[in-house]
């Protein structure tokens, strides 16, 4: 349809299209509208801001979007979302934004199947296949699969912390550790188990905890029979029985993954990368961190078959097994009794001394 055009200064011209998307046949209707500068003028007035680009930041007065002011400034059109009011200064730009609503994924991963909405995201995912990490730091030279992680870790040797709390005045570097903190204040759990209802406040903690559930891993080791869900977890854990490719030049100690080699790094440079979002504490290894934050989330994601003990480190579960199995492993080297754990032995030794 069409609106009838009249000619007069303050009267907004408008016109609306019907854009196909050509993979879904979904239609969605698209508004134009263009301003003339009398209309632009008396906004300027006014307590705005703006921020260009396509993002939309609303404004506080008016919710009108960057893009439109982007568009008004040079007199052209923009195309305005009649889902969710969110403006573009092209056509194309919102075609791949209604994907958001459609739920299209036009875009699959040749390796893995895995689809995506914007071939942008298909890149991005494709290296951690190939192992392409284009983006390196130009402090410590480690490389990131993605721009964003980049920024993100040159956040560690700035100290810059953009995310403030408004409760208690706490700082993040990430906008993912802020919303993770404001659980303590809300006591809100973000990610909640559609199967059994367990509630987390980290995504990481939710997605390993969903292994639980989706137990279906077709490929299995031929050497050991230890099973993966996907092909590459599997390829990688097969260099565990023939190689070791990666040497500390510090100690010769060598490692058969690149990011176990990683981990042992940070011993000799001091470097603590993982901070807990709860009370700040740092870690050098991303295990202890995972392992850590179940004590703030209450999570305990290993449980005992047996007897339905559960346990927030696999670690202690392993332990626990032994009272259900009778294994004691470790052995006294001078009465040769043994002992189901490393510290009763310990203080066993301590009668011989």
């Amino acid at each position: 349809m069409a609106f009838i055009k009249e000619e007069r200064e303050d009267i907004k011209i408008e016109e609306t299209f019907r854009v196909k998307h050509e993979d879904t046949e979904t239609q969605t209707d698209l508004m134009v509208v263009r301003e003339d500068s009398q209309d632009l003028n008396e906004m300027e007035g006014k307590d705005h801001y703006f921020i260009t680009g396509e993002k939309s930041f609303s404004c506080s007065q008016t919710e009108k979007t960057s893009s439109r002011k982007k568009a008004q400034n040079t007199g052209s059109s923009y195309f305005s979302c009649q889902q969710c009011g969110k403006c573009f200064s092209e056509k194309a730009s919102i075609k791949r934004h209604m994907r958001v609503h459609t739920g299209e994924k036009p875009y699959a991963c040749q390796q893995c199947g895995k689809q995506f909405s914007h071939k942008e995201t298909l890149k991005a995912h494709v290296r951690i296949h190939n192992g392409e990490k284009p983006y390196t730091c130009p402090q410590c030279g480690k490389s990131f699969t993605q721009l964003g992680n980049l920024g993100v870790h040159m956040s560690l040797h700035t100290g810059e912390k953009p995310y403030k709390c408004q409760q208690c005045g706490r700082s993040f570097n990430q906008k993912r550790n802020l919303n993770c903190h404001m659980t303590i204040h809300t006591g809100e759990s973000l990610f909640t188990c559609q199967q059994c209802g367990t509630s987390f406040t980290h995504k990481g903690s939710f997605n390993r905890h969903m292994r639980i559930h989706n137990v279906v891993q077709p490929y299995t080791c031929q050497q050991c029979g230890k099973s993966f869900d996907q092909h590459e977890n599997l390829k990688v854990h097969m260099r565990t029985h023939r190689e070791k490719p990666y040497t500390c030049s510090e100690c010769g100690k060598s490692f058969r993954q690149k990011r176990h080699f990683e981990d042992h790094m940070r011993i000799h440079s001091g470097e603590q990368p993982y901070t807990c979002p709860h009370c700040r504490k740092s870690f050098n290894y991303k295990q202890h961190i995972e392992e850590h934050i179940r004590i703030h989330t209450g999570e305990k994601p290993f449980t005992c078959q047996q007897c339905g003990k559960s346990f927030n480190r696999k670690g202690t579960l392993n332990r626990h097994m032994r009272v259900h199995t009778g294994e004691k492993p470790f052995t006294c080297g001078h009465c040769g009794k043994s002992f189901r754990y490393k510290g009763a032995l310990k203080y066993h030794m301590s009668f011989h001394i």
